[in-house]
């Protein structure tokens, strides 16, 4: 009975979703290209906050001189860690171009 229950506890519990919040993990800071990313253990589905990354990647565009930043393609999603055929953990990248490129006016020098 016992060992039944926590079988039934464990798919409960596994197939939750989690939410996450994507760092930045890469770029290119001459393209405005911006690379947040989060991994998702096996079981488990992630829900992320789509203006906390979007203000996350905007952060990172401003730090380079840009405005803001725009979400562009899709999701990209690879296995980061395989166990016999099992996917453990998943790795997902989410795209921003940095838009709006702010100049400066350096003042005269007299």
């Amino acid at each position: 009975m016992n060992r039944s229950i926590a079988v039934l506890l464990f798919f409960t519990l596994a197939g939750c979703t989690i939410p996450k919040t994507p760092q930045v993990v890469g770029g290119n800071q001459s393209l405005g290209l911006v690379r947040l990313g989060f991994d998702v253990p096996a079981l488990q589905r992630a829900k992320i906050d789509d203006y906390l990354a979007l203000a996350t990647a905007t952060k990172q565009c401003q730090n380079w001189g840009f405005d803001h930043a725009v979400r562009y393609g899709d999701p990209i999603t690879t296995c980061s860690v395989i166990s016999g055929t099992q996917c453990m953990n998943e790795s997902v990248i989410l795209n921003y171009q940095c838009q709006g490129r702010v100049f400066t006016t350096a003042q005269p020098v007299y």
